[in-house]
């Protein structure tokens, strides 16, 4: 055996799911007896076994990147519940081992993944989608390139119609459900919740998600951004989300601003009131960015 053939055979083994006592399986993915497979590719010691010496790689390897999935998706447990994130999460990573160097990447294909596989969150897949679409968005935001801000007073030195660039940072989400204002609560239970208050703190969270699920669908526009370091979720107008979805596709301002009032019944004072206002306060959360030459 080769030494690509020994890695091919232990990531294999590796990549097999844990059985229900969350021990080592009996069988690989392609339906080997795992002894086998094991006795083949690690030698026993006076203490362990060669199976029972790769449980203690699979054991750590699968705990990690459980654990990762549960830290960056809080939000998506709290609305699926607990014992169905468990069974997504594994399943989740049986299709899609972990390729990266980086567990940051390890949720990067859940939402295509959940989208082919909607029973794993039925029946609340689309409050289940939102809430996956921000966390990943979120965790996108958080180590994103900056580039240097564009202040409002450098708008008018690009040009008459310029084409404004968005910081990378930038994540612009449409959505059907509040998720931006439940996640928020849910990490609050979390960060607050101690042994004492474990129970209590579950209950105010499942009460929560219950009352999000329970409602009727109404559009949010959300935009995730970050300053100093931190991210940040804000509500904006279906227009102004618009403008800026315009802007991330490359159209100049001028097209933007037709885009997201044509039609409108709104008068062109108003709509100019209303433009200045936004474009004011993106600058001043340093939106715009230098593009790089």
């Amino acid at each position: 055996m080769n030494l690509a053939e020994l890695q091919r055979r232990f990531s294999e083994a590796l990549y097999t799911p844990l059985n229900s006592n969350e021990g080592i399986a009996d069988r690989t993915l392609r339906g080997e007896s795992m002894q086998q497979v094991t006795e083949t590719i690690i030698k026993p010691n006076d203490r362990l076994s060669s199976t029972e010496r790769l449980e203690i790689y699979s054991r750590s390897y699968w705990f990690r990147l459980i654990s990762s999935l549960n830290e960056d998706f809080v939000g998506l447990r709290a609305v699926v519940g607990d014992q169905k994130f468990d069974a997504l999460v594994q399943a989740y990573l049986t299709a899609n081992p972990s390729r990266s160097f980086t567990l940051r990447n390890l949720g990067s294909r859940l939402e295509s993944w959940l989208r082919a596989n909607p029973h794993y969150i039925h029946p609340h897949e689309e409050l289940a989608l939102d809430m996956v679409r921000l966390e990943w968005a979120d965790t996108e935001c958080f180590d994103a390139a900056e580039d240097s801000a564009i202040t409002l007073d450098d708008i008018p030195e690009l040009g008459e119609d310029p084409q404004l660039h968005l910081q990378p940072h930038i994540q612009l989400l449409d959505l059907q459900y509040p998720v931006d204002t439940l996640l928020l609560e849910i990490r609050e239970e979390e960060q607050e919740s101690d042994e004492a208050s474990n129970t209590f703190s579950e209950t105010r969270t499942r009460t929560r998600v219950k009352r999000v699920r329970n409602s009727n669908p109404k559009p949010v526009f959300l935009v995730v951004h970050r300053v100093d370091y931190l991210v940040y979720f804000k509500r904006v107008t279906p227009e102004a989300f618009r403008i800026l979805t315009s802007l991330q596709n490359g159209m100049r301002l001028s097209e933007a601003i037709d885009a997201a009032f044509n039609p409108s019944t709104l008068p062109q004072a108003k709509i100019t009131e209303l433009v200045q206002g936004w474009f004011r306060e993106w600058a001043e959360w340093k939106w715009f960015g230098k593009q790089a030459a």
